[in-house]
């Protein structure tokens, strides 16, 4: 699995359900509890900035709290292009999916993390376009990345919180509702 460019297409269809988000629909709610559309995006493009900079060799006390509170401004479009291509460029570095990246969650080598961010951009993709009336699949190349960086994790991913609890589908459902499943989602 080639992780960088996994990002990359993670961040290029998240930006395609960004550019269709209306002013209208920035306070509906979100399958993410407690976040409106713009928190969600607001967090999105945080967590792809945190990125640039932890995937870059900084610890979180380097980073501070500049970081917190709204990251957006009024061109959202261009708020997110901006966060992912610092997030992209960073994980596309030479030596980057070895390089220990100092979390919250302690050091992991950038494979993980960069892992993580693949999880947390397509999820919350699907969470956007859910959100605002958007066609929702996710491309199948993208779910089994996903399925690939997680099964490894399951136990540790759920036990994080980071994500809700899981889901029960049936046997015959399709690898999109079985990943969104396990990651506290219907689909």
């Amino acid at each position: 699995m080639r992780l960088a460019e996994a990002h990359s297409d993670a961040l290029g269809e998240t930006r395609r359900r960004v550019a269709a988000v209306t002013s209208d629909q920035l306070e509906l709610s979100t399958p993410c509890e407690d976040w409106s559309v713009r928190e969600l995006l607001n967090h999105i493009v945080a967590g792809n900035l945190w990125a640039a900079e932890l995937a870059a060799g900084k610890a979180i006390d380097e980073v501070g709290d500049r970081l917190d509170g709204d990251v957006l401004d009024d061109d959202l479009l261009s708020a997110y292009e901006q966060s992912a291509k610092l997030a992209s460029d960073v994980f596309a570095e030479p030596g980057a999916m070895e390089a220990m990246c100092a979390v919250s969650y302690g050091p992991v080598p950038g494979s993980v993390y960069c892992g993580h961010r693949v999880l947390d951009v397509v999820i919350h993709g699907w969470d956007l376009a859910t959100a605002t009336g958007q066609d929702d699949v996710i491309p199948a190349a993208l779910v089994q990345v996903c399925q690939e960086i997680l099964e490894p994790q399951l136990e540790a991913l759920q036990a994080s919180g980071a994500f809700g609890e899981e889901v029960e589908v049936g046997s015959d459902a399709d690898p999109q509702a079985r990943l969104l499943a396990l990651l506290g989602r219907s689909g």
